[in-house]
C-alpha cells in the first residue's frame, strides 16, 4: 500500500498538526511543548491489534517519566475513542482523532492512500520538538516493537538535540499588509535550493506536477489544500486532468516572500505515488 503525505526525516524539526480530542477540542503540537512525546498511530480501534496496541502503551506509560507524554492517534471518531477509553480505563495516554482533515497523517506521511487510514507507527519527538525516532510497521497485522520504542526513549531523554538551523523556517508566518517583497537576488538564492520551480516575472514561482490520472492529481491537490489552510498561505492551483500547475506569490507583499519558498518546500516533501 502507499503511504501519502510529507516525508519524515530524523533530526528535523517536528511538524505541527491539528487533531481532535475526545471532547471535540482541537489539539496541536504546541499543547505539549516542553514534553518528550511518544506518538503511536494505528488504523482503527475496531481491530484486535490496534485495540491491544493502545492498551499496551497505556500499561507501559505508567513506568515512563512524567516528562514524557504518550499520544495515540487514529482516524476513529472521537466518540468511539471516548467510549473505548472509558470501557477499558485508558487514562495514562491521550487518545486523539485525525478524522477531520488527516492533518497528522499528512504532515507525517502516514496516510494509507488506499484506505484513508493511518499506518501503524511509533514516533519519538524530544522536548525541543526534534524528530528522533520513527518506526513504521510494515505489516498492518503486526504489533510495533514496544521494547525498541522504549529503549530509544531512554536515549532521547538523556540527550535532547538542539533544533537544527534551517535556511527556511518550518512554517509560514503571518504577513503584514504592506510588507516588502524579497529582493530579486534573495529570491534567486532561495529558488536555487528547490528543484523544478521557476521564477515568473520576479513575482511568482511555479511548478507543474504530472500524475498517472485525474484521481492521483486531485489527491495531490487535496493534500496541498490541507497544508495550505493550516499554514494560512494559499497557492493558485490549476488541475488539468493528470497535471497540476501550482503558482506561489504573496499578494499582500505584491511579490515573493519567504512564505512562498516555505510552501514550495512543503509541497516538494509530499509523497502521493
Amino acid at each position: 500500500m502507499t503511504l501519502a503525505g510529507r516525508t519524515m526525516k530524523i533530526g528535523a524539526v517536528a511538524r505541527d498538526f491539528r487533531v481532535i480530542s475526545k471532547d471535540l477540542k482541537e489539539v496541536s503540537l504546541k499543547d505539549f511543548n516542553g514534553k518528550t512525546k511518544i506518538i503511536t498511530t494505528f488504523p482503527s480501534l475496531d481491530t484486535p491489534v490496534c485495540d491491544l496496541q493502545v492498551k499496551e502503551f497505556n500499561k507501559r506509560a505508567v513506568d515512563i517519566s512524567k516528562d514524557v507524554i504518550v499520544l495515540a492517534i487514529s482516524k476513529d471518531l472521537p466518540f468511539a475513542q471516548g467510549r473505548f477509553c472509558e470501557t477499558f480505563g485508558i487514562n495514562n495516554i491521550k487518545v486523539l482523532s485525525d478524522y477531520k482533515t488527516s492533518s497528522f497523517g499528512i504532515n507525517y506521511g502516514l496516510v494509507i492512500k488506499e484506505l484513508n487510514l493511518l499506518a501503524r507507527s511509533a514516533i519519538i519527538l524530544d522536548r525541543n520538538n526534534v524528530l528522533r525516532y520513527v518506526q513504521i510497521v510494515g505489516e498492518l497485522t503486526e504489533h510495533p516493537d514496544y521494547e525498541d520504542v522504549l529503549n530509544n526513549l531512554k536515549d532521547v531523554i538523556k540527550d535532547h538535540a538542539p533544533a537544527p538551523k534551517e535556511n527556511l523556517p518550518g512554517h509560514c508566518v503571518p504577513c503584514e499588509k504592506g510588507a516588502p517583497p524579497l529582493p530579486k537576488e534573495k529570491s534567486k538564492e532561495l529558488l536555487a535550493a528547490l528543484a523544478g520551480w521557476q521564477l515568473i516575472d520576479d513575482k511568482k514561482i511555479a511548478k507543474e506536477f504530472k500524475f498517472g490520472d485525474f484521481s492521483d492529481a486531485k489527491y495531490f491537490l487535496d493534500i496541498i489544500s490541507v497544508i495550505a489552510e493550516e499554514q494560512g498561505h494559499h497557492p493558485d492551483m490549476a488541475l488539468l486532468y493528470n497535471k497540476l500547475k501550482i503558482e506561489l506569490t504573496t499578494h499582500s507583499a505584491g511579490g515573493l516572500t519567504k512564505n512562498d519558498f516555505v510552501m514550495a518546500k512543503m509541497i516538494d516533501e509530499i509523497n502521493a505515488d
